[in-house]
C-alpha cells in the first residue's frame, strides 16, 4: 500500500503523506505508475462528463481536459519539458545542459515547447471521435507513466545527485515487468489489439527516446523523464487519430 500511495504522492497533487519510506519501497512505488495514469484518466473521464452535462462541446471541453490533467499533476511532467527543451536546444555541451535543466528560470525555447505539446494534445483530443475519446484519455495516462519506468529500467542516471536517483538506482527486473503486465491488461481491456499497437509505439517512442538523450547527457534525468511522459501523452494521442482514421 506504501508503494502505491508513494506513486500518488509523486505523480499528482493528491495531498498523500508517507512516512518512514525507505529507499527499496520508494522504488518499487514505480509498479504503480501505470495505475496513477488509470486514476489519472478516470478523473479526466469524471470531468470530460461534467462539463459535457453543463452543455460544453468539442474544443472547450478539450482545452479544459488538458488543463485538468496539468493541475492534476502539479505540472511536474511539464515543468520537466520546458526545462528539457531549453537545454537541449541550446547547443551547449553536456555539462552546461544539465545545468540548464537545473535552472529555476524558462526559456524561449522551453516556452516553446509548452505551448507546442499543448497545442499538439488540444488538435489530437479534437481529431478523435466522441466514441474512441474516452479510451483515448485512459491510454495517454497509463501508457505515458508506464514509459517512465520503460526507460529508468533502460538507461543510467545522468547526475551524481538528484531527485530521480533512487527511482533509476533502485529499479529492478520485478519492478518493470510488473508495471508492464499492468500497463498491458489496462491496453488490452480498453482498447483490445489496437490497444496493444499503441502499446508498441509507445515503447519504440520511449526508446528512440531514451537513447537520444542519453547519447546527448550520458543518460536520463528527472526533467527528461517528465519531457518523456508529455511526449509520450502526445504520441499515443496521435496514433490514436491515425489507427481511427
Amino acid at each position: 500500500m506504501k508503494e502505491f500511495l508513494s506513486a500518488v504522492q509523486f505523480l499528482t497533487i493528491v495531498p498523500v503523506k508517507i512516512k518512514d519510506m525507505d529507499e527499496r519501497k520508494l522504488s518499487g512505488s514505480m509498479s504503480y505508475f501505470p495505475v496513477v495514469g488509470l486514476l489519472l484518466g478516470l478523473a479526466l473521464f469524471g470531468i470530460n462528463i461534467l462539463f459535457s452535462n453543463l452543455g460544453f462541446r468539442g474544443f472547450p471541453v478539450n482545452i479544459i481536459l488538458v488543463i485538468s490533467l496539468a493541475i492534476l499533476t502539479g505540472g511536474i511532467h511539464l515543468d520537466g519539458l520546458a526545462d528539457t527543451a531549453d537545454a537541449f536546444l541550446s547547443r551547449k555541451n553536456k555539462e552546461d545542459m544539465l545545468v540548464i535543466m537545473r535552472d529555476s528560470h524558462i526559456g524561449v525555447m522551453g516556452v516553446l515547447a509548452l505551448i507546442s505539446v499543448i497545442l499538439l494534445k488540444i488538435s489530437f483530443f479534437s481529431s478523435i471521435g466522441a466514441p474512441s475519446k474516452i479510451t483515448a484519455l485512459f491510454l495517454m495516462c497509463v501508457l505515458s507513466r508506464w514509459s517512465m519506468v520503460f526507460t529508468i529500467f533502460l538507461f543510467p542516471y545522468a547526475r551524481k545527485e538528484g531527485k530521480a536517483k533512487v527511482f533509476i538506482q533502485g529499479i529492478n527486473s520485478k519492478i518493470f515487468i510488473l508495471a508492464t503486465i499492468i500497463a498491458l491488461i489496462c491496453v488490452f481491456l480498453l482498447w483490445s489489439i489496437d490497444g496493444v499497437i499503441v502499446f508498441i509505439i509507445t515503447a519504440i517512442a520511449s526508446y528512440l527516446a531514451g537513447k537520444f538523450i542519453s547519447n546527448k547527457i550520458g543518460g536520463i534525468t528527472g526533467d527528461t523523464l517528465g519531457a518523456l511522459c508529455e511526449i509520450n501523452e502526445t504520441v499515443v494521442l496521435l496514433s490514436i487519430v491515425i489507427l481511427t482514421i
